[in-house]
């Protein structure tokens, strides 16, 4: 196949002046030398007074930018100190709201029969070393970065305990609450509460537990976390200072598993220390063990309630919405009522349940008048009229009968010499 070879044209030259006049032409300046020098020197001139015009431009813009930034900050500083405002506005709606939402949980517990609404009261700073309250707490009920932060998110200020009490006064319910450190103490004591509330953390702590026995008020004293001897030891150190004080069986833990509440160490409170009250704190789900704590002798319970289990917090999920506390207390009541007396009698209610299906002693054949009676000649069954009750069956060998007593017929008082009738009580 045949190859055609590009054939390359020389480049047409020109002279330059002629091709700096053709371009000059084209942009529509002057060709002439004289017009061109003066065209330059307008043009020039007409860009030196771009170039000033640009600089102040830039200038104006750099100063704009400048006070921009400093109005943004000055803004900046607004929103900040607004946000700030605002934040301490919402927290004083939420210390309102929660203030508002206790009480409202105080009549709730008066409605549901409880005799008495108990709160915990710290002093951060007297509880808490600096460290303990700076640690990151990342769980999730927490509310703030430290442990610190959410534990002053959580706690209620003087005046707003002085408003919970005065509420409670109101509604008619008995209002104290747990005394978390020895500054805590003071304050509920200045309060006037009724009693002083000893919680597990502090049970071991023997000078908070001698300078809170010396205020002279009662003392409900839980015993989680706690061994038996240290609970002695307790018992040794408070009695001589304050004999006013009971013991609550309780195991930290939220929620309690059934198999760790321990009921039995009720009874062996009990036994070891018969000269105070034994109670019972409780903090599994449900109704159930409590009231099987009253009916192991409790007589005190200790529960703790909410509003709705799925709010944030720990113990939550272990407390009593209002429905299951209105159930508690008269399952309490129910069973309080049944523990009843320790005597043991034939009762009133059941007369007629005697009367109707309670067995006498009769005639298993019949018997002569005079005759020496055996225990072959008698049986046990319901009679109609009533005669000796089963119990006297044997007292009745060797008596003699009065009368002739037919074959089923009751054994009759009058029918036996030297024999009365025994009254069951």
């Amino acid at each position: 196949m045949a190859m055609t070879e590009r054939i390359r044209k020389p480049p047409t030259r020109m002279p330059r002046w002629t091709v700096w006049t053709k371009k000059r032409r084209m942009k529509g300046w002057p060709v002439d030398s004289k017009v061109v020098n003066e065209f330059h020197a307008d043009r020039f001139q007409k860009e030196k007074m771009r170039r000033t015009k640009r600089m102040r431009m830039v200038r104006r813009k750099s100063l704009m930018t400048k006070r921009m930034k400093m109005k943004t900050k000055m803004e900046k500083g607004k929103r900040t100190k607004m946000k700030s405002v605002g934040r301490r506005k919402n927290l004083d709606m939420m210390e309102k709201l929660m203030t508002m939402k206790m009480m409202r949980m105080r009549m709730r517990m008066k409605e549901c029969g409880a005799d008495c609404a108990k709160f915990q009261k710290s002093e951060l700073e007297y509880k808490f070393n600096r460290k303990a309250l700076a640690r990151p707490y990342t769980s999730k009920h927490s509310w703030g970065r430290t442990y610190g932060e959410h534990k002053r998110h959580l706690e209620f200020s003087h005046d707003q305990y002085k408003e919970l009490q005065s509420y409670a006064q109101e509604v008619g319910i008995f209002f104290t609450a747990s005394g978390m450190d020895e500054m805590a103490v003071e304050f509920l004591h200045e309060l006037n509460v009724p009693f002083f509330k000893v919680g597990s953390g502090d049970t071991n702590n023997f000078p908070y537990l001698e300078k809170t026995a010396k205020k002279g008020r009662p003392m409900v004293i839980s015993s989680g976390m706690q061994s038996m001897d240290t609970m002695k030891q307790v018992y040794q150190i408070v009695k001589p200072l304050n004999p006013n004080f009971c013991f609550l069986q309780c195991t930290s833990a939220y929620p309690l598993q059934p198999e760790d509440v321990n009921l039995r160490v009720i009874s062996e409170y009990q036994k070891l220390f018969p000269d105070i009250p034994i109670g019972y704190s409780g903090h599994e789900t449900g109704i159930a063990i409590s009231v099987a704590a009253v009916a192991l002798g409790a007589k005190v319970l200790e529960r703790h309630i909410t509003l709705d289990k799925t709010w944030k917090g720990s113990d939550h999920s272990a407390s009593l919405e209002p429905g299951e506390l209105a159930e508690l207390v008269r399952s309490v009541r129910l069973v309080e009522r049944a523990l009843g007396s320790p005597t043991k009698q034939l009762l009133p209610c059941e007369m007629a349940c005697n009367e109707k299906l309670g067995k006498s002693v009769v005639a298993k054949v019949k018997i002569p008048e005079g005759t020496i009676l055996t225990l072959d000649m008698l049986t046990v069954k319901v009679g109609e009229p009533k005669g000796y009750p089963p119990e006297d069956i044997f007292s009745l060998v060797g008596k003699k009968v009065l009368v002739t007593v037919e074959e089923d017929d009751t054994i009759l008082e009058e029918s036996v010499e030297n024999h009365g009738k025994k009254v069951k009580s």
